[in-house]
């Protein structure tokens, strides 16, 4: 969407994406390094990266607590250079905190088997600014600012963020299935929804993920039961129509 702001072009890339670029500075010279991580976001926004203390990234993240990390949007585009992308930089701090380690588990549920072991550590990337890369001419660099969502937005709906999804996962396991296939785009069975915050909900089916958008940005469970509610009608909208043709 070119009417969309950039900051917000951003913070679509960093809640949608799965893995990233990440790009740390070698301790031995100084030059750049680049490896693969997965990652998920907090309800701000804010990358949140589970790494291995022997990893090389993870050394030079110690000596130089400073990232870049690539959001790559292009992936599947027959000419990927017109797609979105942004390499968000910032710094990198560990976090303890329950509520990003349980996104970032349900995000990657394979991380559950390692994520307690003591050479892992959950790290929160506090974003400083990002450049935006969003197809020919839509060139921007944008601070954290514009990027980075209001805490106060959603404090309420992250404490609740556990029961609304185990409510739409066992009681409402159609309706996720609906989100993934008519709003989505995705196919197969058994989709269920890993995690809820102001703007929309992650989902995940096996390896691939999801991401549904809200209408309206929901500061707390109630809103976002509204959002939710209004998107499985639309979904069974869409849905009718397909079978009608």
């Amino acid at each position: 969407m070119t009417s969309e702001a950039p900051g917000t072009t951003i913070r679509r890339l960093i809640r949608s994406l799965p893995r990233v670029a990440l790009g740390t500075r070698l301790v031995a010279d100084g030059q750049p390094y680049v490896s693969l991580a997965m990652v998920a976001a907090d309800h701000a926004a804010r990358p949140l990266l589970l790494l291995s203390d022997l990893a090389d990234h993870t050394r030079n993240i110690k000596a130089h607590p400073y990232v870049s990390l690539l959001f790559d949007g292009t992936l599947g585009l027959a000419v990927p250079l017109t797609g979105s992308r942004a390499s968000v930089q910032g710094k990198v701090t560990v976090t303890d905190d329950p509520a990003d380690r349980q996104r970032y588990v349900a995000r990657h549920p394979d991380a559950a088997q390692y994520i307690g072991f003591g050479d892992f550590r959950l790290y929160r990337v506090e974003v400083e600014k990002a450049h935006l890369v969003a197809g020919f001419g839509r060139i921007h660099w944008v601070d954290a600012d514009a990027i980075v969502y209001p805490a106060l937005m959603n404090s309420t709906l992250a404490q609740r963020e556990a029961d609304v999804v185990e409510h739409m996962n066992s009681d409402h396991a159609d309706a996720v299935q609906l989100y993934a296939q008519h709003l989505c785009g995705r196919s197969g069975d058994g989709w269920t929804l890993t995690g809820v915050d102001p703007e929309g909900a992650d989902l995940r089916r096996g390896g691939e993920t999801a991401r549904l958008w809200f209408d309206k940005p929901a500061a707390d469970a109630e809103q976002c039961r509204v959002e939710l509610v209004r998107l499985v009608k639309r979904a069974r909208s869409v849905a009718a129509g397909a079978a009608a043709e």
